[in-house]
Formats: C-alpha cells, sequence, structure tokens
C-alpha cells in the first residue's frame, strides 16, 4: 500500500486519535498535519477546500474521503484498501 495519505488534526481531537490508531493498525504510513500548530491561514484554505469545518480531515492520494466516521465506513465496507492500492 503505497497511497499518499494526509490526516489533518488538531492536539485536543478524539476522532484524529481514532483515524490514526486505525491507519497504524493496518500498516498505513501517513503524513499528519496538526492545525494546532499551523498558521491559521492553513485551516482557512483547507476548510476552503473541503467545505468542511471539523477534523480529522483526511485525504488519499488527494482525494478527500472526510473524517473518522467515513475512514472507518471504507475499511468496514471493504475499500479502503481498493483505494489505498
Amino acid at each position: 500500500m503505497t497511497a499518499q495519505v494526509t490526516v489533518y488534526s488538531t492536539s485536543v481531537c478524539p476522532y484524529c486519535v481514532r483515524a490514526k490508531q486505525l491507519l497504524e493498525r493496518k500498516g498505513i504510513a501517513y503524513k499528519e498535519v496538526n492545525l494546532s500548530q499551523e498558521a491559521p491561514e492553513v485551516r482557512i484554505e483547507l476548510m476552503q477546500r473541503t467545505n468542511h469545518r471539523t477534523v480529522p480531515q483526511i485525504f488519499i492520494k488527494d482525494q478527500f474521503i472526510g473524517g473518522f466516521d467515513q475512514l472507518y465506513a471504507l475499511e468496514r465496507e471493504g475499500k479502503l484498501d481498493e483505494l489505498l492500492a
């Protein structure tokens, strides 16, 4: 599995932790962008790009897949591995 995965998170987000744990359990490497440590403009640009205000915001191959609920649903439906292939 070599797809590029990016997780936009914050330091105090329990769903961010769960998303990262799911990826780690599957052995999927990911890049984390902690919005708590970034300039406010980074969050604004992300919100404009996705029309979502919450975190985590997860991208696979630059495709926005949503947050933890969407990531978990993809895994449960057996579609996550396909996206990562």
